[in-house]
């Protein structure tokens, strides 16, 4: 299943795209906003290969996906037709009633999301300058210097405007006058007024309203406030706006409002709410600075679980905006982020299963380095235990982070790329610390992963060396393995290995493990006693879930896809009940294969994990419903 097939998949799955008022992705997330989430199948959506999980929390569905989201993101936007235009919503997105909270989460969620990747390339840069300045390859005194700090400043500095430009799109305003907005709250002018009023104690007025002296560099609150403000203004101003002169009054109203609101009211109010939060940042600091890295470094899992992280970033990135550093949030984060790797290399260490291994090992790495949802919903959640390892090991980092004050200066996603961002000031005290810290989180959850974690046993070695399937028999009671299903063949032609299909995706097992079949027919039947899951809108493909909640995936041909559903007739629909040898699909060979495709066909198990193990039957001529696959829980 390629990213489009993945796409179509999903989109099907969360109630097609009438059900789709919305949709953003982060660096491992789907993010929907759908009219009736009821519409959705989460229970066939965390069983499709490909996703790692799903989450329902904050108003939003999402899908997790891992590194590939992106991919997977663009051909489900293209489907839905969506209008990434001033709100980043459907056309006619409708409103439904959310709790505060549900609400709140939400709104940070899609306003911080879209920044994230400037933020991090700016953390990256950061941490990048301080390996450079550590090792003395640079002086800070030099042009090099200078221009490498102002490059990583630019997201910093003019983070205003990146907001304004999310926040524009989550409360539906135009984002250029939002913008502009940000822009206003910089302005050389203001910022020299600014300055120029702090020395002569005379404050700037707007006619008779005085202006707060504060500087809206770096900030995150008041241009939030702003924006939102805007989103109000805006209408008003379009229904008073005589219609010849609209184009006109409109954004004249609009920015004029809003902006003195901004510089008087809203902009004031958020840069003490801000300080408010740096000075709480200050006293945990002084009185009890291990607390709260502790209890980040132990539930932040559960909190990526339920998708209500986003809602905590803010205050790390407010903390560093503010004080210049961050000691409670990010310090925490690092730590939860580095012994989910832990516990998932401990299991990678301890299984003797290599799916599991291998899976465990990527999702490990990728883990330590700062991106999580693989490692927590590809082993740690499916094991318990490791989640379990991780929580603790986290929590055990972020105290020793806390007891000694780690301060975090560049930002980025937590893990091993970014502890250069602990640099700052002028020694290496707290890049040491927290490269300690890193190091206790990781070997106390690998350690626990490795303690408690239990392989499943396996079946036993004859059932492993047994040939064709017709002659592997029920295994007795108490062998340790359970009989599950058998799959038949969809189609008379031959049968290979899948590892001789010319395809990665299907050789390498990526989707699931199976068999494949040369077609010599244009007839295909049911392989299973079940129900039709999905029919590709290709009509290439058609998943089908048998009686003992076997997924088995029918894939006609290689990168057949393109064809867009040519030369080939679907003769069922998805919710249909089959028999084995119901015949499901016509399609035309000879056309397919003059049109220059493969027509292979992949016979897959999409939920190989549930199956000890798979026995697939010998090679060569098969006939349509013949046994092709043995499934052994």
């Amino acid at each position: 299943m390629n990213y489009q097939e993945l796409g179509t998949r999903i989109l099907s799955l969360v109630g097609g795209k009438e059900n789709v008022t919305g949709l953003t992705h982060c660096a491992t997330r789907l993010r929907f906003n759908l009219k009736d989430e009821s519409k959705a199948q989460t229970g066939e959506l965390k069983k499709t290969m490909g996703v790692l999980g799903v989450v329902q929390s904050g108003g939003q569905y999402q899908v997790v996906i891992g590194n590939d989201v992106n991919h997977v993101y663009k051909p489900i936007l293209e489907a839905c037709g969506l209008n990434q235009g001033e709100n980043g919503a459907a056309s006619g997105e409708e409103k439904e009633k959310k709790s505060p909270g549900a609400r709140f989460i939400d709104t940070i969620t899609g306003i911080f999301t879209p920044i994230l990747p400037a933020i991090t390339a700016a953390g990256m840069l950061k941490a990048v300058l301080s390996l450079l300045v550590a090792f003395k390859l640079v002086d800070t005194a030099g042009d090099t210097y200078q221009v490498i700090n102002f490059m990583a400043d630019a997201a910093f500095y003019f983070l205003p405007i990146l907001l304004a430009s999310s926040a524009a799109k989550k409360f539906g305003c135009n984002p250029f006058l939002a913008m502009m907005l940000g822009g206003i709250l910089l302005h050389p002018n203001f910022v020299s007024m600014v300055a120029a009023s702090k020395e002569s104690g005379e404050a700037i007025r707007l006619f008779f309203i005085p202006i707060y002296n504060a500087g809206y560099s770096s900030s995150v609150i008041p241009i939030i406030l702003s924006v939102w403000f805007m989103s109000l203004v805006e209408p008003v101003a379009d229904r008073i706006s005589p219609k010849a002169i609209k184009f006109f009054t409109k954004p004249l109203i609009t920015v004029l409002v809003a902006g003195a609101a901004a510089l008087c009211v809203l902009g004031p109010v958020g840069y003490i709410v801000a300080s408010w939060i740096a000075d709480g940042v200050n006293l945990l600091n002084t009185y009890v600075s291990w607390l709260v890295p502790m209890m980040i470094g132990a539930i932040f899992p559960l909190l990526v679980m339920t998708g209500t992280h986003y809602g905590i970033i803010p205050i790390g990135i407010n903390n560093r905006m503010t004080t210049g550093f961050d000691s409670i949030i990010y310090p925490g984060n690092l730590a939860s982020n580095i012994a989910q790797g832990g516990a998932a290399l401990g299991v990678a260490a301890k299984s003797k299963a290599q799916d599991i291994r291998q899976l465990a090992s990527s999702a490990g790495i990728t883990a330590v380095c700062g991106i999580t949802e693989p490692a927590l919903y590809g082993i740690n959640m499916r094991f318990k235990t490791p989640l379990i390892s991780a929580c603790v090991g986290g929590g055990v980092g972020g105290l020793f982070m806390g007891l000694f004050s780690v301060k975090n200066y560049g930002g980025g996603s937590p893990g091993l790329m970014t502890l250069p961002g602990y640099i700052g000031g002028d020694s290496l005290r707290d890049l040491m610390f927290a490269c300690i810290g890193a190091a206790i989180a990781f070997a106390v959850s690998f350690a626990l992963s490795y303690i408690l974690y239990k392989e499943a046993k396996e079946e036993p070695e004859e059932e492993k060396k047994a040939g064709k399937p017709e002659a592997v028999e029920k295994p007795a009671e108490g062998d340790g393995a359970a009989f599950a299903a058998t799959v038949y063949a969809p189609v008379t032609g031959q049968l290979i290995p899948l590892s001789e299909v010319n395809d990665p995706t299907f050789a390498q097992e990526i989707l699931g493990k199976g068999a494949a079949i040369i077609p010599e027919e244009d007839t295909f039947v049911s392989p299973v006693k079940g129900r039709v899951q999905m029919v590709f809108d290709t009509k290439h493909a058609i998943a089908f879930t048998d009686e003992a909640g076997a997924e088995v995936l029918i894939h006609v041909g290689l990168d057949t896809v393109q064809l867009q559903g040519k030369h080939f007739e679907a003769l069922v629909k998805p919710g249909d009940l089959v028999e084995v040898g119901t015949p499901v699909l016509k399609v035309d060979l000879k056309a397919v294969k003059e049109a220059g495709y493969d027509t292979v066909t992949p016979v897959l198990i999409t939920n190989s994990m549930e199956f000890s193990n798979i026995i697939s039957g010998a090679e060569g001529e098969i006939r349509r419903t013949e046994s092709i696959m043995k499934l052994i829980r």
